[in-house]
C-alpha cells in the first residue's frame, strides 16, 4: 500500500475524496433531500428523527452495499483483463454474471431461498452458478494447450445469451415468482438491508484482499506464462486462485444485488488510461472507481423517474454499452 501511495498518491486521494462525496450525495438524495451537514451530524451524534431513520435504516445500507459491490465487480474486471490480456473481458462477457443469476433463479423457483445462520442459500446457488459457468466457458475456449481470446469472448457471449434464454423460459413457467426473478435479472439494491450488506462484505472484502495480494504475480503473468514460470510463479495455481476468488465476488454481488453488467469493463479501462497498466495500482484503483460509478448509477436510477426506479443493472448497461462498442472499435483499429 505504501508503494501505491508514493507512486500515485494524488490519483488515490482524488478517488477517495470522490467516493466520500458520492456516498454523501447518494445518502442525501431522494424523495426527502437531506443536507451533508445534517447527515454528518446524524451519523456522529445519533438521532431519533424521521430523517435519521431514512438515513440509517433505508439509504445507508443501500449505498454501502452498492459501494462494496461496485468495488468487487471492478476489481474482478481488472483481474480478468490482466489474466486474458484483453480489455474486452469481464465477469459479464465471460458469462459469470449470467451463471450467478441463473443459480439464484433456480434457488428462487425451487423454494430453496432460505436463510441458514443468516446466510441466504440464494447466494450459495449464485456462487456455484458463477464458478460452473466460468470453468465451462474456460473449457470451451481451451484448445491445444492454450486459450484463444476470440474463442473465450465468443463462448462467454454465447453462454450468456443461452442462460438469459433459460431464465426467460423459467420466468414463463413461474409467473407467481416473476417479480422476484426480474429483480435478479435487472439488478437492484432497492431491498438492501444491513444484514445483506454484512453478508456481502464478509464475502467480497476478504476476496478483494486476495486479489490485491496477488497483483505482483499478476504483473508477471501479464508478461507471459513462460516468463512468469521462470520467475517462480505457479501460473496454473495462480489463475485458479484468481478465477475462483473472482467467481466468489461475482456470486456475492449477484446474491444481493442481481446481475450488474459492464462495470468491470469500464472502470479498469479508465484507470489504465489515466495511470498505466501496473496491476498493483490498477486493481485497487479500479475498485475505488467501481464503487463511485455504481453508487452514482444507483442514485441516478432512483431519482430519474421518481417515484419509480430504474434498476441499477439497466443504468450500468446504458453506461457500459456504448463504452464496450468504443473498446471494440479501438481493438479493431489495432
Amino acid at each position: 500500500m505504501n508503494k501505491i501511495v508514493k507512486s500515485n498518491w494524488p490519483a488515490l486521494a482524488f478517488l477517495i475524496v470522490l467516493l466520500l462525496a458520492a456516498l454523501l450525495l447518494a445518502v442525501g438524495t431522494g424523495a426527502v433531500k437531506i443536507s451533508a451537514p445534517e447527515i454528518i451530524g446524524i451519523l456522529a451524534k445519533g438521532d431519533d428523527s424521521v430523517n435519521a431513520s431514512i438515513i440509517i435504516d433505508i439509504r445507508l445500507p443501500r449505498v454501502l452495499l452498492a459501494a462494496v459491490a461496485g468495488a468487487g465487480l471492478a476489481a474482478v474486471g481488472g483481474v480478468m483483463q490482466a489474466i486474458f490480456k484483453n480489455p474486452l473481458v469481464d465477469s459479464y462477457t465471460l458469462g459469470m454474471s449470467s451463471g450467478a443469476a441463473i443459480g439464484a433463479v433456480i434457488s428462487i423457483i425451487t423454494g430453496l431461498n432460505v436463510s441458514i445462520l443468516g446466510i441466504e442459500t440464494t447466494g450459495v446457488f449464485a456462487f456455484l452458478g458463477a464458478v460452473l459457468t466460468l470453468f465451462f466457458v474456460y473449457g470451451l475456449a481451451y484448445t491445444r494447450s492454450r486459450i484463444s481470446i476470440n474463442s473465450l469472448l465468443l463462448a462467454g457471449v454465447a453462454v450468456s445469451y443461452f442462460l438469459a434464454s433459460v431464465i426467460s423460459f423459467l420466468m414463463m413457467l413461474n409467473h407467481e415468482k416473476i417479480d422476484h426473478i426480474v429483480f435478479w435479472t435487472m439488478g437492484s439494491f432497492s431491498m438492501a438491508t444491513w444484514n445483506e450488506f454484512g453478508i456481502s462484505s464478509i464475502i467480497i472484502l476478504p476476496s478483494l484482499a486476495v486479489l490485491f495480494f496477488y497483483t505482483r504475480e499478476l504483473n508477471m503473468l501479464v508478461m507471459g506464462e513462460d516468463a512468469a514460470r521462470h520467475l517462480g510463479v505457479n501460473t496454473a495455481a495462480l489463475k485458479n486462485i484468481l478465477l475462483i476468488t473472482s467467481a466468489l465476488i461475482v456470486g456475492g454481488v449477484v446474491s444481493t444485488g442481481g446481475t450488474i453488467a459492464f462495470l468491470g469493463l469500464v472502470a479498469p479501462h479508465i484507470i489504465r488510461l489515466v495511470i498505466g497498466s501496473d496491476n498493483k495500482r490498477v486493481i485497487p484503483y479500479s475498485a475505488l472507481l467501481g464503487s463511485i460509478l455504481l453508487v452514482l448509477s444507483d442514485t441516478v436510477g432512483r431519482i430519474l423517474i421518481q417515484p419509480a426506479e430504474i434498476p441499477v443493472g439497466v443504468m450500468t448497461s446504458i453506461m457500459g454499452g456504448p463504452f464496450f462498442i468504443f473498446l471494440l472499435r479501438r481493438q479493431k483499429g489495432k
